[in-house]
Formats: structure tokens, C-alpha cells, sequence
């Protein structure tokens, strides 16, 4: 990475946006509680009987729609809502209000059994309920697929298609709540909301998902400029385009690409910038960990490049000055590195703790040679096998974070590594009294 170009700068997310996205998720369900009892729902559940069965079953049904949509929003990449909470928050969210709704839908859809008595009857003669029942399946199949247990036993192409199917679930589902639902044929109020909530996450995931990303890949119009390898399977790739300056990018965020050459282009894959955006050139190393991975360092320079993005949230977007500490593990040093080359931070005053198994998997010794002698970052190579259940190599088990970096409670600590290896650093640094904790994973 040059030395010499400045990093560009981007404005600060507001701090009220996580507040305001946090109460509009808890309105909503609110607002659909609501309308089920101005419908009239809440006189057939004093009814008693078989009505209050399905009265339950309905809200029960209603609150399902609403979770699936609000976890349609979380991950439709609206800009505003990445940038308040982070992806790794947004996907725990989305984890958390899938398996809610799949649960209430699970509910709804027995006890409206029950209420109606006759199941065939139910499914055939109402309209919409045979889309329902395919729906429903579609739902199944990428709640079961969710599951960590089935999730480690798919790549992640596999698992990725296979998610989409959410959509068609989501989309299927609509008719037969507005062609046979009470709460929806009786109240216009009703009517409004449902139909506004569809469109706003229709229409997200169709301006984030697709339109914007296409629109920023023809703007900068990205192209491989070099394939450099770093290390042992291990190489980084120059990205050059246009306008470059424009694009809303920040230290220690990742994009989805697509490179454009040859089959299998359609598949996007996570890599974070490892260095700093500059106006223009980017940057990304990629490990070969197999899957799309592998092809990058066949690129060849002049290849098109598709991006989704910028996303996440580990930046020093908060950072006001003062030490900095560094925890990183394999390939995430790479946004790691990026932070080190764009930080403001003084002479000595930052120290990255770099753990791997063997020497040689060590990268970027030139990049880190300058910056131990220009800006006086500090290097902590943790080498060996790792200890088991620790962060740290067997040849350091049991060592406090607070003697690898003396005064480290009062540091902003930036950590990044594979998903377990990160749980354990965060302990780690709670531990030691850390209270300026940035992270971000990305285990899917």
C-alpha cells in the first residue's frame, strides 16, 4: 500500500439512528397488536371456544408477517441501518427474529388447524392457502438449513442459495392473508399498514439489494489492476476505477464481489479492504480457503468487478484518539491492517497482536516493518498451536491480555479472527477491563 496518498475521510453516523431503528421495530409490533384487537379479535377471544383459538392463532399469525418482514429489513442493506448497527449485529437480529417468526408461524398455523377443524377444507376451498402451504415449506426448509448443526455441513454458496428461498416464503404468503385474513378484508387501517410494510421491504430489498449496487458498479467501474501474493495461499488483489473519492467507503469495511471472469461469477463472496480507501486504488486479501477463494489468485488484471457495499461497522468511526490495540487472528488482520494505515493516532501508541500458527503465515511484514518505524506500532506475534478453549497459543496459555499490553483497560481494542477465536479474545479483553470494544464477525 502506498504511503503517501491520504485516506479519505466520510461523515459520522448519527447516534440517534440505532435508537430510532430499535423503537420503529418495537412499534411495529405494537401497531399489528393493535389492530388485531380494533378488528374485533379480542371479542372472539372472550368468546371462548374454538373462536378464541383462532383469535389466538391470528395474532399469532399476524406477529409471524411482521418478524419476517422487520428480518427482511435487517438485511436488505439500507445504508442508514448498516452504518447504526454493524452487520454482525444486524445478522444476530435476523438469526433471532427468523426462528421467532418460524415459531409463531408453527403456532399460528396448528391452532388455526384446530379452530377450523377441517384441515383439507381449510387449505383447498380458502383462496391463498395452497400458496400458503408452499410458503410454509419454503419457510421449513431455510429455518431447518439455519440451524448451526446443518449450516457446517453446506458451503456457503450452498447455504446462501438456499436462504434466498426466504423471499419466495415471504412472497407467498401474501395472498391469503389479504384475500381471506379478517384483519385484513375488515379494516382499512389494517389494509394500509400491510400493504405499506410489503412495499417498504419490497422496495428495499429491490434498491439495496439490486438497483444501488448495480448503479455503484457501473459509477466506479472497478477492474483488477494487480494480483500480488502476501504469504502462503495467500494474495491480495489492487482494484483500480473511476470516482473512487465518491464511493462511501471506511477503513476496516468489507463489500461483496463478483469477479467477471467466467462461470460461477454470480456467486459473491466477503472480503474486507486491507488497506486504507484512498481516491484511487482498493485493495482486499483473500486467503485460500477453498470455494470462490481459490480462483482470485488466477485474476487476471483488466477482469470487471461487481460490488455490494461498503458494509460493517468496525471503523474509527469513534475512534477520538489515544492507544490503540489490535487483536487479530489469520486473515482478519486484514481490516485490522487497513485501521493501523488510517487511524490518527500518535508515535507508539498503537500495538497489533497478531496471532498464527507458523511463522511464514505471518503477511504484510513489509507494510508492518514501516509502520513500526514511522508510527511506531508495536508488534506481538502469538505463534503455535492454539491452547484449548483459549485465543492465545499453547506456549502462551493463561496469559492475561493485560501482560501482553500493559494499560490495555484504557485502549480502544479492535478485534478480528475466525468466530470462536473471537468470543474468546472478547472475553479476554473484559477481562482485562477493556471498555472501548470494537468487533465484527463474520462466521455465516
Amino acid at each position: 500500500m502506498t504511503t503517501d496518498a491520504v485516506p479519505l475521510r466520510r461523515a459520522e453516523t448519527p447516534w440517534w439512528w440505532a435508537d430510532a431503528g430499535g423503537i420503529a421495530a418495537g412499534v411495529s409490533l405494537l401497531v399489528v397488536a393493535g389492530l388485531w384487537v380494533n378488528g374485533g379479535s379480542a371479542g372472539d377471544l372472550a368468546a371462548g371456544g374454538l373462536t378464541a383459538v383462532t383469535a389466538v392463532g391470528r395474532l399469532f399469525g399476524l406477529l409471524a408477517s411482521d418478524l419476517m418482514l422487520l428480518q427482511v429489513l435487517l438485511l436488505a442493506r439500507i445504508p442508514a441501518v448498516e452504518r447504526a448497527f454493524g452487520q454482525d449485529r444486524l445478522a444476530r437480529w435476523h438469526r433471532w427474529t427468523g426462528f421467532t417468526s418460524f415459531n409463531l408461524m408453527v403456532l399460528h398455523v396448528a391452532l388455526i388447524m384446530i379452530g377450523y377443524e377441517s384441515v383439507w377444507g381449510l387449505i383447498v376451498d380458502y383462496p391463498g392457502m395452497l400458496l400458503a402451504a408452499a410458503g410454509t415449506a419454503a419457510l421449513v426448509m431455510v429455518t431447518v438449513t439455519s440451524v448451526k448443526a446443518a449450516r457446517r455441513r453446506l458451503r456457503y454458496e450452498s447455504w446462501h442459495l438456499l436462504h434466498l428461498y426466504a423471499y419466495l416464503g415471504v412472497g407467498l404468503a401474501l395472498p391469503h392473508q389479504l384475500w381471506t385474513g379478517a384483519d385484513f378484508i375488515g379494516s382499512a387501517a389494517a389494509r394500509a399498514y400491510w400493504w405499506t410494510l410489503y412495499a417498504v421491504a419490497a422496495g428495499a430489498v429491490l434498491t439495496y439489494r439490486v438497483a444501488l449496487p448495480l448503479w455503484r458498479s457501473r459509477r466506479h467501474a472497478l477492474r483488477v489492476s494487480e494480483v500480488r501474493a502476501e504469504g502462503p495461499g495467500l494474495v491480495s488483489v489492487l482494484l483500480r476505477g473511476e470516482q473512487l473519492d465518491r464511493l462511501p467507503v471506511r477503513a476496516g469495511q468489507f463489500f461483496l464481489w463478483r469477479f467477471l471472469d467466467g462461470p460461477g461469477w454470480s456467486r459473491a463472496h466477503p472480503y474486507s479492504l486491507s488497506g486504507p480507501p484512498r481516491s484511487g486504488l482498493l485493495r482486499i486479501t483473500v486467503k485460500n480457503l477453498g470455494d470462490g477463494s481459490a480462483r482470485v489468485a488466477a485474476l487476471r488484471p483488466g477482469t470487471r468487478v461487481l460490488i455490494e457495499g461498503p458494509y460493517g461497522k468496525l471503523t474509527g468511526e469513534s475512534y477520538r484518539g489515544g492507544p490503540v490495540t489490535m487483536l487479530a487472528c489469520g486473515i482478519g488482520v486484514t481490516p485490522l491492517l487497513a485501521l493501523l494505515w488510517d487511524l490518527p493516532f500518535a508515535n507508539g501508541e498503537a500495538t497489533l497482536v497478531y496471532r498464527a500458527r507458523r511463522p511464514e503465515d505471518l503477511a504484510f511484514h513489509e507494510e508492518l516493518a514501516w509502520l513500526a518505524r514511522h508510527r511506531g506500532v508495536r508488534l506481538v506475534p502469538l505463534l503455535g498451536p492454539r491452547a484449548e478453549g483459549s485465543w492465545l497459543p499453547r506456549t502462551h496459555a493463561g496469559t492475561p491480555l493485560t501482560a501482553l499490553v500493559p494499560g490495555v483497560s484504557g485502549h480502544h481494542v479492535y478485534v478480528c479472527g475466525p468466530d470462536d477465536w473471537t468470543e474468546s479474545a472478547v472475553r479476554a479483553a473484559r477481562d482485562a477491563g477493556v471498555t472501548r470494544l470494537h468487533t465484527e464477525r463474520f462466521a455465516w
